[in-house]
């Protein structure tokens, strides 16, 4: 035990274990979790509704037989036509065959199954920025893809423009086979209207690239802006978009692991199901989500609370931002606040914004996302998730930062 050596690993199995793909700020969240003083803005859970959730499931109650048996490895036909029928409700705007959709052990498996079966090792993706960080995890780890980053800048609020992707792809050294497109978008809390995302996929047809449409924050929208699905848009997605979704945001279910991708392109499909066995979700998941969203009285209820909810903890940390002395940059979806904390550095550099992440964490026991892990264009901004921890500790936590920057 605790032996450091890699030897009769593989190469990639060396790898890993000498350096696992976890960002330092999820490392040092594992081994602070649990302190009382601790205070946790940097994961990616909405916890703010687990007693909504918790109760629908548990009253199920006991699951039948065949739950316990093989089913479908891309998930359960009946599980896949109740999803069908609450994504066309929801958010995607028409209905999808049972056979378009592919459900996976939650949006990451999805993501590099998805991936796996759109590039080659070595190929590339191109990212906006700032972006989740756990798509370089996804990605690059086990397919070996390169994510090129399309670099978006706070001087015109982080605009996704065509000369920014066009830039991207001419800078990239690999062929570039997909565009990974978040809407709501991660970090930002920004909404796409229906002609920005028209203007992308417009884009990448005409360069015979990929669009995957992550849709994980579809239902969490509070703001002016209404969530527009690229499956509403076209009469259809063709062999070149994809869309993903989760329970893990929106129901607030990262736990129980179940995403999904919809797509038209038979052949993807059929390559995730290849794939799916190593993948699956469990058939008493399947089951239990299936019996949640088939209740659109109860759906109904837990949507609109599920707004309300976001919109009003949303407001009462950008009002304590604000008396902190905390630039922030506005959100009208998903559960995070981009906050600008230039100002607050010794020198515009990564290793001083490092030093800053690390002093807040250190001195205020509160830990943030650092802009690096987004891969943010420019040092400085920090992503808070004001969803993972009840709202009395959020602002808590908000108020040490800014006593701890006034100094």
């Amino acid at each position: 035990m605790g032996c450091e050596s890699t030897a009769g690993l593989s190469r990639r199995g060396a790898r890993l274990a000498g350096k696992p793909p976890f960002a330092e700020y999820i490392v040092e969240h594992f081994a602070r979790s649990g302190a009382a003083d601790y205070v946790a803005l940097c994961i990616a859970e909405n916890n703010l509704l687990t007693d909504l959730v918790l109760p629908r499931l548990a009253a199920e109650g006991d699951p039948p037989a065949r739950v316990l048996g093989y089913d479908a490895m891309v998930g359960a036909q009946e599980f896949r036509e109740q999803l069908a029928r609450f994504m066309a409700q929801r958010f995607l705007g028409r209905r999808f065959a049972a056979e378009q959709i592919a459900v996976l052990a939650g949006a990451g498996t999805v993501l590099e199954d998805l991936f796996y079966a759109l590039a080659d090792p070595g190929d590339a993706v191109l990212v906006p920025t700032p972006s989740y960080a756990g798509f370089w995890a996804d990605l690059e780890t086990r397919n070996e893809l390169n994510i090129v980053p399309v670099h978006r800048g706070c001087e015109d609020g982080f605009r996704l423009t065509t000369e920014r992707l066009d830039a991207a792809l001419a800078g990239s050294t690999q062929p570039v086979r997909a565009l990974l497109f978040t809407n709501p978008d991660n970090p930002l809390g920004k909404v796409a209207t229906a002609a920005e995302i028209t203007a992308v996929l417009d884009w990448a047809e005409a360069r015979g690239i990929h669009v995957v449409c992550d849709e994980i924050y579809a239902l969490s929208v509070f703001g002016a802006t209404p969530f527009t699905s690229v499956a509403s848009l076209r009469p259809r997605l063709g062999d070149r978009v994809h869309v993903v979704w989760a329970f893990s945001k929106d129901f607030g279910a990262s736990g129980l692991r179940c995403g999904l991708v919809v797509s038209e392109n038979e052949a993807l499909i059929r390559t995730v199901d290849g794939l799916a066995y190593w993948g699956a979700v469990s058939g008493h998941t399947q089951w239990l989500l299936g019996r949640m969203i088939a209740d659109d009285a109860w759906v109904d209820r837990f949507c609109a609370e599920l707004r309300r909810r976001l919109g009003s903890t949303y407001r009462l940390v950008s009002e304590a931002l604000a008396d902190a002395g905390i630039p922030h940059v506005p959100a009208e979806a998903g559960i995070f606040v981009v906050c600008d904390l230039r100002e607050h550095m010794s020198e515009r550099t990564w290793d001083a914004e490092h030093a800053l992440w690390k002093g807040i964490l250190d001195e205020a026991n509160v830990n943030l996302t650092p802009g690096a892990a987004c891969r943010t264009g420019e040092p400085g901004f920090l992503r808070l998730c004001y969803a993972a921890e009840p709202l009395e500790r959020a602002l808590d936590g908000v108020a040490r930062v800014g006593r701890l920057l006034r100094g």
